[in-house]
């Protein structure tokens, strides 16, 4: 089976920058695409970025590009965020994301496996 777990997530302060690392325990066989999606209290879950296990192309949202860099180490199975010039606006859960088929990729729907999230806050 799929087994996500993330970490890396922390508090820092406006500006600074954090790296967070997505794991697959269990197989990553038949997966194609990796994901980091963020969720702020009483917000829906929103797209961050995403990255194909094998051809390596990526995809950020608006609110984060020039900012975040998506990247992937496929010999340890592990996809990795990482975050800079961070703002109070990021502060979220921030969920990896794993699927197994193709579609629009920044719809939380299209992705079946899920890790448990790792807490971003970012102070002012």
């Amino acid at each position: 089976q799929v087994q996500l777990v993330e970490s890396g997530g922390g508090l820092v302060q406006a500006g600074g920058s954090l790296r967070l690392s997505c794991t697959d325990s269990g197989r990553t066989f038949g997966i194609i695409t990796l994901g980091w999606f963020r969720q702020a209290p009483g917000k829906e879950r929103e797209f961050v970025a995403a990255i194909g296990w094998i051809g390596g192309s990526t995809y950020y949202a608006d609110s984060v590009k020039g900012r975040f860099t998506i990247s992937k180490d496929n010999a340890v199975n592990t996809v990795y965020l990482q975050m800079d010039s961070l703002k109070a606006e990021d502060t979220a859960v921030y969920y990896c994301a794993a699927r197994n088929s193709g579609g629009i990729m920044s719809f939380p729907g299209a992705y079946g496996y899920w890790g448990q999230g790792t807490q971003v806050t970012v102070s002012s």
